[in-house]
């Protein structure tokens, strides 16, 4: 299976703490990667790390086999990758509707795929609810159509019923040649068709297989 973006060897710190711990971990083109793991485990510093968001101590970041050491966050996003973080994803001064535009030319799609955004349009993002702003800014990233799509627990104050269809997108994306990868803190039902699950434990790598293998106890519950 070809590799889209990987990490090889690669550490993070915070101070002096050490999140990532020469972690190896590979995300397969065209298809959805899941990142599990309790808080604290690393997932989200291995997406920020993806995406440039934090530097590595150690280690390598590659996209297409291309080193992304050199490049800034901004240099990603135009080479057509897309980070929707945890909290805090939206501009909380401008309107839903502008918001979205930020995205691309798809958020005529985004609403199509999430109605509960029509009304909101109108309304500023840092009015909403924390479920309401987290789709705000799972749309503008979709709107983007990236070419890798990166997403820290994006179902985080979503009804499950959204959540699915969000999912089901997502699939259907990486069918269509797009690669994603989705952390989360277990392995939702309605993501049975991943390719790929990675398991983080306390920064280092406690599993990687397909979703029907058998997960470590604690990360499979399903959803």
């Amino acid at each position: 299976m070809p590799v889209e973006a990987a990490l090889r060897s690669a550490r993070v710190r915070y101070g002096p703490l050490e999140a990532l711990h020469g972690v190896d971990l590979a995300f397969p083109s065209a298809a959805v990667t899941v990142l599990l793991g309790r808080n604290g485990a690393g997932r989200t510093s291995a997406l920020h790390a993806l995406a440039g968001v934090v530097p590595l101590s150690g280690g390598r970041a590659l996209w297409r086999g291309r080193d992304l050491g050199g490049l800034s966050v901004h240099q990603r996003v135009r080479r057509g990758l897309a980070l929707v973080p945890a909290e805090r994803g939206v501009f909380g001064s401008l309107t839903v509707a502008e918001n979205l535009g930020l995205g691309g030319p798809g958020h005529e799609e985004v609403i199509e795929l999430f109605p509960e955004l029509a009304p909101l349009l109108p309304r500023r993002a840092g009015t909403l609810s924390g479920g309401q702003q987290q789709l705000v800014a799972v749309g503008r990233a979709l709107a983007a159509r990236p070419a890798l799509l990166l997403l820290d627990e994006p179902e985080r104050g979503l009804a499950p019923a959204v959540a699915a269809r969000l999912h089901a997108h997502l699939l259907a994306a990486a069918t269509d040649g797009r690669t994603v990868v989705l952390a989360a803190q277990s392995l939702p039902r309605t993501l049975a068709g991943a390719a790929v699950v990675h398991v983080l434990h306390r920064g280092e790598v406690a599993f990687s297989g397909e979703p029907g293998e058998p997960l470590p106890k604690r990360f499979s519950t399903p959803r």
